[in-house]
C-alpha cells in the first residue's frame, strides 16, 4: 500500500529546496531516573556531577580539535559555540543549581540537571525577546551532554546517514547542526527550534534547507521515506506522490537558477536605473555569519548585535575577550564599515553581573532596557566602549546606541565614550582619531518625534523598525492574539520613519534601516522614497533587494512614496505599494 501524503508547517530557516530519504535521528532524549538519596550521599553525588562535568569540558575540547583542522562554517565557526558551552560547564546557573538540588532537595545528580533544565527554560520562555528566548537550545545541549554522561547514554553520529538524506529529529542542537556535511546532507527538520537560534543560523550558514518547529513531524516518519523540505517556504512533505515530487523539483531547478542569477550581482553595485547608488549592508548576530555576509556582497555591516559577547554566561566580558569577538568580525570586512551596537538587553533576564544591585523587576520592555541599562552601569559600557575603540583600530567602525528617547542619554553616551578614550590612552593604547561616529537608533516613537533635536547631537540615525512597529502600534508578534495586526504599513508608522529620515536629511547625516522591512524587496521603493539609502537586512535577502533596487527608477519611487503618504487606510497604502511593485 502507497503511504499517503503528508503535510507539515513550520518555520523555514534556511532556503532552498531539497529532497530525499529520511534519516530519522534518535531524539537524543534521555530517560532520567530520580530517586531520593541520604544526606550521606549528597557529597558523592555532587562529586559524580563534577565527574560528568570533567568529561563533558574533555568532549568538547576532543570536538574542538577535531573542528579546527576543518574549513568553514562546520569548522572554525563551530569553535565560537564549544568555547561558550566550556563556559556554561565552569560556573554557570546551570552548574550551580544543579548542585544546589542535590544538596537541598535531597536527589540524584541526573534528576537535578533535569530539574534546573526545566527552571532555566521556564525562564527563558516567557521573555519578550524571541532571539534571546531562542539561547535556551545552548543550555539544553550542555545539560543534555552532562545528562548522557551520567546515564552513560551514546550519541548516534551522523557519519552513517546514507548520501543525500535529510535529517528528521525532536531537536538538532548548534553542534549538531554544525557537523552536517552540505556534501552527504541534502536538508533538516526539526519540531522543535526557533528563527532566531543558533541551530538555525548554523543551517543558513552551511546553505542547508532547513525547517524548523514543525509540529508533529516526527510522530509516524521513518527512515528511508522520502521527505520533501522546502525551506522557503517552511513547508515539509512525507511520501509526497509523482506529481508533488515533480512540481518541487521544478521549485527546485528554478530556485537554483535564481540562485546563480542573484549570484553573479554579488559585485555589481546597487544602483537605481536612473543611477541612484544605495548601500546594502548585513545585519549579523553571530561571528559564524560572516562567511553569509561576503558571499552577499554586502557593502558593510549596519547592525551588529553585541549580546553575541554577553549569552551563556554569568559574568561580563572582559574588555581583552571583547576586544578578540569585535576584531573576529571587523578583520574580515576589512575597510567596510561595521556598526557595533552597544549591548541591547533588558526585555528579557540579563546576566546578574550586569545587573550589579538593581532589582531585577527593574528590567523589562518598558524599564531599563538597551542604553537606560548601559547608562545605569556605567562601567560596562565604559568596558564596552573601549573594546570597541580597540578594535576600531583595525577597521572603519561606527557605534550605535540602542533605545534611545532623549538628548540627555546621547549626551551622557557620548561623554562615557570621551571618557573611555582618554583611559585608553593614559595606558598608551591607540585610539581612533577622529573617534567613530555616535549614532541612534530610532526604535521607540518619541526618539521618531523627536529626531529633529537628535540630529542634533547625532552622527547617523539607524531606524530599527521591528521594534518601532512594536512601540507604534503596542504589538507584541509573540502573542498570537494580536500578531496580525502587527502592520508595518500602518499610516502611523510609516509618518514616523517619513519624519525621522526627514530630520536626519535636514541635518546632513546619514539615515539607515535595519529591521526586517529592510530586507523585503515589497517595501525597497518606498524606503527609498522616504531618501533611506542605506538599507541593512539578514545577508541572505541582500541580492533579492539589490535585483529590485535596479529594476527601480528612484524619480517614480519618490512619487509613489508622496501619493503613499497622503493615504489614512492602510489597505491602501498595500494597494498603492504592490501595484507600483507589480509594474515592474
Amino acid at each position: 500500500m502507497t503511504p499517503k501524503e503528508q503535510h507539515f508547517e513550520g518555520l523555514g530557516v534556511a532556503v532552498g529546496i531539497a529532497i530525499g530519504p529520511a534519516y530519522v535521528r534518535e531524539s537524543g532524549a534521555v530517560d532520567v531516573p530520580e530517586r531520593r538519596i541520604p544526606k550521606k550521599d549528597i557529597a558523592p553525588e555532587q562529586k559524580r556531577l563534577q565527574v560528568a562535568i570533567r568529561l563533558a569540558r574533555r568532549q568538547i575540547r576532543l570536538l574542538q580539535t577535531r573542528t579546527t583542522a576543518k574549513s568553514g562554517v562546520n569548522g572554525e565557526e563551530l569553535v565560537y559555540l564549544l568555547d561558550a558551552y566550556l563556559h556554561m560547564l565552569q560556573d554557570s546557573r546551570l552548574v550551580r543549581g544543579a548542585e544546589r538540588r542535590i544538596a537541598e532537595n535531597q536527589i540524584n545528580a541526573e534528576a537535578a540537571v533535569n530539574a534546573e533544565i526545566a527552571a532555566i527554560a521556564e525562564v527563558f520562555h516567557s521573555m519578550d525577546d524571541s532571539y534571546i528566548s531562542a539561547r535556551i537550545d545552548d543550555i539544553r545541549e550542555v545539560g543534555n551532554r552532562l545528562l548522557r554522561n551520567l546515564t552513560k547514554t551514546p550519541i548516534k553520529p551522523f557519519s552513517a546517514a546514507p548520501s543525500g538524506s535529510i535529517v528528521i529529529a525532536e531537536q538538532l542542537s548548534p553542534a549538531d547542526t554544525a557537523q552536517l556535511d552540505p556534501d552527504q546532507i541534502g536538508g533538516a527538520a526539526t519540531v522543535g527550534g526557533s528563527a532566531e537560534g543558533h541551530t538555525a543560523i548554523m543551517a543558513r550558514a552551511l546553505g542547508l534547507p532547513t525547517v524548523l518547529g514543525a509540529s508533529g513531524l516526527t510522530d509516524d516518519i521513518k527512515t528511508g521515506d522520502i521527505i520533501i523540505v522546502d525551506g522557503n517556504a517552511g513547508h515539509v512533505i512525507v511520501n509526497p506522490t509523482a506529481r508533488t515530487t515533480a512540481a518541487y523539483e521544478r521549485r527546485r531547478t528554478e530556485h537554483r537558477k535564481q540562485t546563480r542569477r542573484l549570484d553573479r550581482l554579488r559585485n555589481i553595485p546597487a544602483v537605481t536605473s536612473d543611477g541612484v547608488a544605495v548601500t546594502l549592508q548585513a545585519n549579523v548576530e553571530l561571528p559564524i555569519e560572516m562567511d553569509m555576509v561576503t558571499q552577499a556582497g554586502a557593502e558593510g555591516i549596519g547592525l551588529l548585535r553585541s549580546e553575541f559577547m554577553f549569552m551563556n554566561r554569568d559574568d561580563i566580558p572582559s574588555e581583552d575577550e571583547q576586544v578578540a569577538q569585535l576584531k573576529s568580525v571587523i578583520g574580515v570586512m576589512g575597510k567596510r564599515p561595521v556598526t557595533v551596537r552597544t549591548l541591547d538587553v533588558g526585555a528579557e533576564k540579563p546576566v546578574a553581573a550586569l545587573l550589579n544591585g538593581i532589582d531585577p523587576s527593574a528590567v523589562s520592555n518598558l524599564g531599563l532596557r538597551g542604553i537606560r541599562l548601559s547608562l545605569a552601569q556605567p562601567n560596562a559600557l565604559e568596558t564596552q566602549f573601549r573594546a570597541i575603540l580597540r578594535a576600531a583600530n583595525s577597521g572603519a567602525v561606527r557605534i550605535l546606541l540602542p533605545m534611545i528617547s532623549t538628548v540627555s542619554e546621547v549626551r551622557k553616551a557620548r561623554e562615557i565614550l570621551k571618557k573611555s578614550a582618554a583611559k585608553l590612552t593614559r595606558r598608551g593604547v591607540k585610539v581612533p582619531d577622529p573617534l567613530p561616529p555616535l549614532g541612534v537608533m530610532i526604535e521607540v516613537p518619541g526618539a521618531a518625534l523627536a529626531a529633529d533635536a537628535l540630529a542634533q547631537h547625532s552622527d547617523f540615525f539607524a531606524i530599527g523598525s521591528n521594534d518601532l512597529t512594536m512601540y507604534t502600534l503596542a504589538i507584541d508578534r509573540g502573542n498570537e492574539h494580536v500578531a496580525h495586526l502587527f502592520d508595518p504599513l500602518h499610516p502611523g508608522l510609516l509618518r514616523l520613519m517619513e519624519f525621522s529620515a526627514n530630520a536626519a536629511l535636514r541635518a546632513r547625516i546619514p539615515i539607515s534601516i535595519c529591521g526586517e522591512i529592510a530586507g523585503d524587496p515589497r517595501f525597497t521603493a518606498l524606503l527609498l522614497g522616504f531618501g533611506i539609502h542605506e538599507l541593512s537586512m539578514t545577508p541572505s535577502n541582500i541580492p533579492l533587494v539589490k535585483q529590485r533596487i535596479r529594476e527601480l527608477d528612484m524619480a517614480a519611487a519618490n512619487h509613489r512614496a508622496a501619493v503613499i503618504m497622503d493615504q489614512v487606510d492602510a489597505g491602501r497604502i498595500a494597494m498603492l505599494l504592490d501595484d507600483f511593485n507589480a509594474l515592474a
